[in-house]
Formats: structure tokens, sequence, C-alpha cells
């Protein structure tokens, strides 16, 4: 790398760490703990890029961008952050920010990102002051979470938020399909203009999809759970998405199902799968990210109490728990549960007990053996690579992506295969069709921990 990085962090081990590591890649670099600082060295023309956090001493990171924009257009910025939610990466994008990165951060990773910062000469930005009411509005919703799935569905939300592709919403009941919608419209130029859902009902008759457009009047529309649609209602929908014209309102669909498949089966129409597939946001099952779990829960406590509810919080022995719970109705599982244990708990601290009652009436269901019911292998590998390449916001991958790939399905075909055989390399290698001394290697090139390990059943 070659070039000049100012970096903005009110921890010095932060910039510590970056500014060595900036430098042995042939970077100067220059760090403060101060925005007005970072400010003067903006305005003095020093730096090729801006690496930020959004919370400081003297205010907030976020704020300075449009400023930034305005003293030196095109500079990159790079926004890093510990207030991982929805709205921090809604926001650095607003704010025309070249990237977002959540701590802690994986330092190749904002190496790679600083370097591409560093050789992309940007267009001239747009720029547009972050809508801070937005921020307020969109408290409340459950978007928040720390995990790297979470993290990378904001990145894409927030860059597709004001493009014309249309946006397909797929997850389980209760992911927060709708959210994730109302999201995008909610943070979009489109947001003074009218959110409409559309059911089956609205689409009856010779005047149904016309009368939908005039009440979207070029704002959002949402098909909700499309899948569940019949088929002529969603011939219906394929002849008015052909006839919008100018002023034409942002299309976006929900589903449950994988539309592929459906489409595959003859229970979805082709011509509709691909008009609705412009974009494909997938939001993951809490099973996807357990660690997101205590933080929800918080959320929902505080909520809670917000609303007049008594004060609660869970013991460790209770969290325990509803971490390793399997959580099959998602999010909004998680809300009741939650909502009940407020109201139901003896003391402030909600025990182990309280929350055994509460879930021990509650279907759950085996996280190995979840989802993908019914589901062909391929077409679940496939929803997952087309969201790997739609997290790339229509740039392609790095180079080497068929090893890269192979690589990430044969570990875990291993270690899987190694947990059903109980270990026994001999019946491992035997069921993969594989010599033993080829199955030794990839354990080794893969650094696959072997242990005694159980039998699944």
């Amino acid at each position: 790398m070659d070039g000049t990085v100012l970096v903005a962090d009110d921890d010095r081990t932060i910039r510590t760490v970056l500014t060595q590591a900036l430098t042995r890649a042939g970077c100067k670099v220059h760090a403060t703990s101060s925005l007005v600082t970072l400010m003067r060295w903006v305005d003095e023309g020093k730096g090729d890029l801006v690496i930020s956090d959004v919370i400081m001493p003297d205010g907030n990171g976020l704020e300075q961008l449009p400023k930034i924009a305005a003293a030196r257009p095109g500079l990159p910025v790079i926004v890093i952050s510990a207030q991982n939610t929805i709205m921090t990466a809604i926001q650095a994008a607003e704010a025309d920010a070249y990237d977002y990165l959540p701590k802690p951060f994986d330092l190749p990773d904002l190496m790679k990102r600083a370097a591409r910062a560093l050789e992309v000469k940007r267009r001239a930005p747009v720029t547009r002051v972050p809508d801070i009411g937005a921020t307020e509005q969109g408290g409340d919703l459950p978007l928040v979470g720390r995990t790297n799935v979470m993290q990378a569905l904001y990145r894409l939300v927030a860059r597709v938020m004001n493009t014309q592709l249309p946006v397909l919403i797929t997850g389980e009941s209760g992911t927060g399909k709708s959210l994730i919608a109302r999201a995008v419209h909610d943070f979009s130029d489109r947001r003074s203009l009218p959110f409409v859902v559309v059911s089956a009902s609205d689409l009856e008759g010779m005047d149904g999809p016309s009368m939908v457009l005039s009440r979207a009047k070029g704002g959002s529309i949402l098909f909700d759970e499309v899948s569940d649609l019949s088929e002529p209602a969603q011939g219906r929908i394929v002849r008015m998405l052909d006839s919008l014209g100018d002023n034409a309102p942002r299309i976006m669909a929900t589903s449950q199902s994988d539309l592929m498949v459906r489409m595959e089966d003859g229970e979805f129409r082709e011509d509709l799968f691909y008009r609705l597939g412009g974009v494909t946001v997938d939001v993951p099952s809490l099973r996807e990210r357990v660690d997101d779990i205590p933080l929800l829960a918080a959320h929902f406590l505080a909520r809670a109490e917000r609303d007049g509810a008594p004060v609660r919080r869970f013991g460790d022995a209770a969290l325990d728990l509803v971490r390793a719970y399997s959580w099959p109705g998602n999010v909004r599982q998680l809300e009741n549960a939650v909502r009940r244990l407020v109201f139901t708990a003896a003391e402030e601290e909600i025990s182990r007990a309280e929350v055994e009652l509460v879930l021990g009436n509650q279907p759950a269901i085996e996280p190995l053996r979840s989802g993908g019911e019914g589901e062909k292998l391929s077409a679940s590998v496939g929803k997952h690579l087309r969201r790997y390449f739609d997290l790339h916001g229509g740039v392609l991958p790095p180079p080497g992506l068929y090893n890269r790939i192979l690589k990430e399905v044969e570990g875990p075909l291993i270690e899987i295969a190694l947990d059903a055989t109980g270990g026994n390399q001999a019946k491992c290698a035997d069921l993969l069709g594989i010599n033993r001394n080829t199955l030794r290697k990839k354990i080794t090139d893969l650094d696959i921990r072997v242990t005694r390990r159980r039998k699944l059943m």
C-alpha cells in the first residue's frame, strides 16, 4: 500500500495496532483521539484515507462525514464502530462512507479494505447529512447484533436501500423479514412516501393491481410471503410489474420458502421469480447467531421496562438456558418469551427454573437438524452462494473462489462425518468414499482437531 492514512479512535490500543499494521504495509499514518484534530488534518489537505471511530470524546464520527466530503471531495472514509446496529450501518451509507466495519474488526480484513480504498479513485460523492431522526424512529427495531452474519446483513441493507433494484427478503418465520423491508423503506430516499403491504385480496379484480400502484404513489410495495400467493395472483403481479412506468415504486417481497425450489417444483412462476430477485437478502435464524441472543434478550427487557413493566434481569444460569434453546420461532418467539418472563418472574433476577417453565410449553427443534427440511441440497448451497455474491454489492469476489468454496465445504463435511462415525477414521474414510491416507492429509491440511467423538444418533 502507498499513501497517508488518518486514524481517529479514542482507544489507544486500536490506534497503536492500526498504526503499526499500516506502517508495515508501507503507509504513513497520523493517529489521534480527537475529531477536532482529524478535521484540522483534513482541512490542511493531509491524508489519502480516513479510518474513524463513531463515538469519540469530542463528537460523533458519522456527523463529520459530510464535512469531510465538503472539504475533500473523494477522500474515502472507513467507519469502525462498536455501535453494532443496522442504524449505524445505514447512517454510514447515507453519509457516503467508503466502508463500514463493526468492532471488534478483523485486522487483515480492514487492511484489505484500506488497500482498496487507497487504490480506487472514487467518484465525486453526493453529500447528504445523516437523518438523525431516523435513528430515533428506528430505535425500537430489534435489528441488533454483533455477529458476523448480522453485520453482513446490515452492510447489504445499507448498500441496496437507495437502488432501484427489487429486493427479495428470505428467512424463517419470526426472523424479522418485514422489519428489514420496513427499514429499507424508512431509511431510503422514499421514506416520506407510502409503504404498502400487499395481500392476495389486494390483487383481486381487474383494477386490483392499479389500485395498489395508486396507493403506493412512488413509494415502496411489499408482497408479504409472496410464495403463499396463488398462481392467478402471481400472474397479476407479473403484469403489474411489466406495466410500471415513470414514478415506479420500489418493489420488495418476503418469503419463508425457497422460491427457487418452489419454482423448480412448478409452484412458483419463473417470470415472477426473476422479476423479484434483483437482490436477495437472507435474514439469519437465531440458531445462526447464538451470540446475539443475550443482546436481544436485554433489548426486550429494556423495552418492557420503558413500557412500565417491572425491572428484570437474567441470572447467569437462566441466560445460559436462553442461549441453549433452539428458538424455532426466532426473534418473535424470543420476544414473546421475555415479555412473559417479565411478568411471571418472582424476583428482579429471572431464574433458570422460571425460564424452564416458560419454555417447557413451547416447541423446540434440534439445531443440528433444523432448517432446509424438504429442500434440495443444491438449492440450499445455492442460496448461501447467492448471499455470498450479494454481500459484495455488485463487485466480483476475490479471485480463487472455486478452491476457497471447496475448502469451506470440505472442512465441515469431514468434521460431521467424523462425528457420525465416532471419530473412527477408517469408517469415516469409507463413508466419504476416499482413501484413509487422503483423509488424514485433509485433516492435517484443514487443521481439523481429532478427538474421541460421540457418534450422532
